[in-house]
């Protein structure tokens, strides 16, 4: 601070008495902060502020969502006031069984400043968006809405958490390179006087912005004030289910849910179930099953040793030694996460067998080889049921799940699915696989010592049989009739919010005609996408010339790919060529095999991305692509003609999607 009225070398300084050095969310906490003997008058302007009547609040909140790892061993802390108030307001209002999100430091922020304006003020932060639009942030939706009088979002979008045109068309990100979330300038409004929910203003800068042209709109915006004058901002009316943007379609709710984890009376799928999520992939996955095998056979010697190590430690220290703080931190030996510091500290041994290592669909059109494994995998959710390690065949149609960062899409698999297969992946099977026990005799499937039962529910074939009686309906009739309409355009566009926020409902479409339509189209579908390693693959033209004709002394070699690209042509991508290595340029590919997305991109794209040589950072693994191809495929050709294969598929596809018939339903 300086003196009024005096400027240059001469001003005298003068200390800002007001500045307190705490951590803000526990400031009401605890009366006595832990630095209050070192700093007593830092203690005493803390103990001052807090007897104040503040009426505006301004911040950024740094973000902190949680520990992303065990080697990290940075757990968050706990605030256990504020979370409490969290969980009364925020939480009692969510409709999500998981609340986790709702303990980030952007929730935090908004709650804590809400709880200390009291019954007038204004509080205005720059921070992520997301509980805009996640559907288990309902409740903070909700609770906002009731607690303020005026609300104002001028979203600045930059979701990077997206990817393919969805990406492109969030824009720039606010806060350049060391940020993905979705950024939005809030003012909440307090008002006693005010009756009723809150007036929510809303403004959306707009698509494919840049960073830069994003701030300036920022700055000729200059209040929100000015921005109403000139008509700027939107009004919301939250619906029933607390939506403020991108409202649902209530009839939506007529329809028969898919599948259900409550205890719901009548669901198409007995079960759903997540691909599986390692949260250790680097080592779980790898397109060789030789990395693989060596891999985890290592990690999981290492971890075995650290039990030896902890128990020994548990015995001189006692139980109160913590695991975290005690092991070896080598992200090249091994990586830590929560269920295996559990296991550490329960002193329970990892077991390494060969016969854990399955194939699995990693991503779209992408294979690898997964060690499947509750021990070393973080959820294996419902998988062991859907398909188990023994290998029993079965078909899942697996869907991005609510919330997800990318528009809606289905993808069949016959292999176990990896969570992101499709972005947080929701399948649903359609067989069942029991452990087989001494009273099922017959009904065992032979060598695999499993019980078969459908997936599909007696109730759930019941509904569509009772929609029309003169057919013979079968469950894979059914199977096929979902995975049909769900890539129906009119079905994703119609219900594109409710698809967003929730799982899918399935209508019965008026006739028959187009049940069978619909249930044939998914079967070809189906077997497109489950068999895309066989297809016949699309004539693409070769620049350096016919592969049939050339000497290829070294098929290893010559076939070798490190990483896919189109060239550039006035800074603008040429898709329709992709130079696979140095001795092969794919030309005249067609644009229009770009139409099948699926998880947020092109098919293809997901090819180029997979078809690689990677190296993981912390670990040092190689996942090199060309390994699958030769161990486990046996053709060293196979990344050149998986991508040949993958344009016939796609194009398939969308002469498919494009013939199904229009959604007649109630």
């Amino acid at each position: 601070a300086i003196a009024h009225g005096q400027s240059g070398e001469d001003m005298p300084y003068a200390p800002f008495d007001g500045i307190v050095l705490t951590d803000t969310f526990q400031l009401y906490e605890q009366d006595k902060d832990m630095i209050a003997d070192l700093l007593p008058d830092n203690s005493e302007r803390r103990t001052a502020q807090k007897e104040r009547d503040v009426k505006v609040i301004l911040g950024n909140p740094p973000y902190s969502e949680g520990q992303e790892s065990g080697d990290d061993n940075a757990k968050n802390v706990a605030y256990p006031n504020l979370d409490a108030a969290i969980r009364s307001s925020f939480g009692a209002q969510s409709s999500a069984g998981l609340q986790n999100s709702l303990f980030n430091s952007y929730i935090r922020a908004i709650r804590w400043a809400g709880n200390r304006l009291g019954q007038n003020g204004v509080m205005s932060f720059v921070s992520a968006g997301g509980w805009l639009h996640g559907n288990s942030l309902d409740g903070v939706r909700k609770s906002l809405a009731a607690e303020f009088s005026d609300i104002f979002v001028f979203d600045l979008r930059g979701n990077q958490r997206t990817s393919g045109e969805t990406s492109r068309r969030e824009g720039g990100k606010i806060f350049g390179s060391g940020s993905r979330s979705p950024i939005s300038i809030f003012v909440f409004i307090k008002n006693a006087d005010k009756t009723g929910d809150a007036n929510i203003r809303y403004h959306d800068i707009g698509d494919y912005l840049s960073q830069k042209e994003k701030l300036a709109i920022v700055r000729e915006s200059k209040s929100v004030a000015a921005m109403a004058e000139l008509d700027k901002w939107n009004e919301i009316k939250p619906n029933d289910d607390g939506d403020w943007l991108n409202q649902r379609d209530h009839s939506f709710g007529g329809f028969i849910e898919i599948a259900s984890k409550k205890n719901t009376s009548k669901t198409v799928f007995e079960v759903l179930s997540s691909g599986i999520k390692t949260n250790r992939d680097a080592w779980c996955y790898n397109a060789s099953r030789t990395v693989l095998n060596q891999k985890m056979s290592s990690l999981v010697g290492v971890y075995n040793q650290e039990v030896d190590r902890f128990q020994a430690h548990v015995s001189n220290v006692g139980s109160n030694a913590n695991p975290e703080s005690f092991a070896l931190k080598d992200p090249k030996k091994i990586k830590w996460t929560r269920e295996i510091y559990s296991s550490l500290k329960a002193g329970r041994k990892g077991e390494h067998s060969p016969t854990k290592e399955v194939v699995s669909q990693y991503r779209p059109f992408g294979k690898e080889w997964a060690y499947f494994d509750s021990h070393f995998n973080n959820c294996i959710y419902q998988m062991p049921k859907v398909f188990p390690a023994a290998g029993n065949a079965n078909l899942a149609i697996c869907v991005t799940g609510p919330g997800a960062g990318s528009d809606f899409s289905a993808l069949l698999t016959n292999v176990l699915p990896n969570l992101h297969l499709q972005s947080t992946s929701q399948c649903f099977p359609l067989k069942l696989y029991e452990p087989a026990s001494a009273d099922d005799g017959l009904f065992a499937t032979g060598e695999t010592g499993y019980t078969e039962r459908d997936g599909i529910s007696d109730a759930g074939l019941k509904h569509f049989q009772d929609a029309y009686p003169n057919e013979q309906i079968s469950k894979e009739d059914l199977f096929y009739y979902i995975y049909g309409l769900l890539h129906s355009p009119d079905y994703r566009e119609r219900f594109k919010n409710n698809l967003s926020k929730e799982l899918p409902r399935i209508p019965a479409v008026k006739t028959a005609a187009d049940f069978w339509a619909f249930s044939k189209a998914g079967r070809a579908l189906g077997d497109l996408h489950v068999n895309y390693e066989t297809v016949d693959p699309y004539p693409i033209v070769i620049a350096e010339g016919d592969l049939r004709l050339a000497d290829i002394p070294d098929p290893e070699a010559f076939y070798r790919v490190e990483k896919m690209k189109s060239p550039k042509v006035n800074k603008v991508t040429d898709k329709t060529i992709v130079q696979y290595n140095a001795h092969i340029t794919m030309t005249q590919i067609p644009l229009e095999a770009y139409d099948y997305v699926v998880n947020g991109k092109p098919a293809l794209d997901w090819v180029i991305e997979r078809q690689c040589v990677k190296t993981d950072k912390a670990s040092g693994i190689v996942n090199d692509a060309n390994r699958y191809a030769i161990e486990t495929v046996g053709n060293p050709a196979y990344p050149l003609e998986l991508f040949q294969r993958v344009i016939t598929v796609s194009l398939e596809t969308m002469k498919i999607v494009n013939g199904l018939p229009k959604l007649d339903i109630d």
